[in-house]
């Protein structure tokens, strides 16, 4: 396998004091998102850094962002309860959700593939769903005794996955607003959880390090990685699903296979990481962390094999966005 090597870092809270918490990928662009502790939000070009955009509307520190799949719209949670859709060509805040979440904080936001729903974990122990055209609640999801820590949805599917500090993931049917499994076997809060492409695999992480690997259709355990003792705080599949990025509490990226081999450490950070991306491309892997820093890392490409010779890859079709 290649070597990740760090493109680029850029000052991306505020003064560099503040910890920029989340981030996120345009699904077309080479633009990304994040969310800061100083309550806004922000666009920035890949991989040259320039700030592109701007947003403040929130009260608390946003802790989440999520591009929408058409592109067009971001939308935000705070610590203040709040979820705001952002009309990325009007530069406007459109709408603002979670009211029903009385304050507490909203941890995870996801759009569903369609762009009809959007998904938000929170400090309440439930996760909500919106119809965003009617503006309110489709469904609430409870069953979680304790923190809803993200969401995230089956790709090309109806099943959402939420990871919870109660230690569990939950997968639900979300038209009937059923949990159809829980996932157990994590020692401490779970922390993220994210689906592969292909969605066949989940994996998720804990406040004590630890990845696991889930085959979906057996609801079975496949690998179970300590990657510790600080907390792994947020995980992302590659493109491929041959690749975890996990970001740790102790100022590194893990990169670990789908077979559950630590493949590469990536040191730069001098705090806590608290966010990684893939870029749909490919290209580039993205961290975020307490550091005030957002950082681009070169991912190597994949290893060829027999079935994927040069002359083979060049007839493959090209996965959409």
């Amino acid at each position: 396998m290649g070597t990740y090597t760090q493109l680029a870092c850029h000052t991306a809270g505020g003064d560099g004091k503040r910890c920029v918490s989340a981030v996120a990928l345009h699904p077309s662009k080479p633009v990304c998102a994040t969310g800061c502790d100083d309550a806004s939000w922000s666009l920035w070009a890949l991989p040259g850094g320039e700030r592109l955009m701007a947003g403040e509307g929130h009260r608390e520190w946003v802790s989440c962002v999520a591009c929408h799949p058409a592109g067009g719209q971001l939308a935000s949670g705070a610590g203040d309860g709040a979820v705001k859709l952002w009309d990325l060509g009007a530069r406007r805040c459109a709408a603002t959700l979670g009211g029903e979440h009385k304050g507490a904080a909203v941890w995870g936001v996801a759009y569903h593939d369609g762009g009809a729903h959007l998904a938000g974990a929170c400090l309440d122990r439930c996760a909500r769903v919106w119809d965003l055209a009617a503006g309110r609640v489709a469904v609430t999801l409870r069953g979680h005794v304790d923190s809803v820590n993200e969401v995230a949805w089956q790709p090309f599917g109806a099943a959402l996955a939420t990871a919870s500090s109660d230690k569990t993931v939950s997968l639900w049917d979300v038209r009937a607003g059923l949990c159809s499994q829980t996932l157990y076997g994590h020692g401490a809060g779970v922390n993220a959880a994210a689906w592969s492409l292909r969605a066949d695999t989940l994996a998720s992480c804990d406040a004590d390090g630890v990845l696991k690997l889930w085959d979906v259709r057996m609801a079975t355990e496949l690998h179970s990685v300590q990657l510790g003792p600080h907390a792994a705080n947020r995980l992302a599949f590659d493109r491929g699903g041959a690749v975890l990025a996990v970001a740790s509490d102790d100022g590194s990226v893990k990169c670990v296979s789908a077979e559950g081999a630590l493949l590469a450490t990536l040191a730069g950070h001098s705090d806590a990481v608290q966010a990684v991306a893939f870029d749909p491309r490919g290209e580039f892997l993205l961290s975020a962390g307490s550091d005030g820093t957002l950082r681009v890392w070169g991912v190597p490409p994949p290893p060829l094999t027999r079935e994927a010779t040069p002359a083979a890859a060049s007839r493959q079709p090209t996965p959409t966005a």
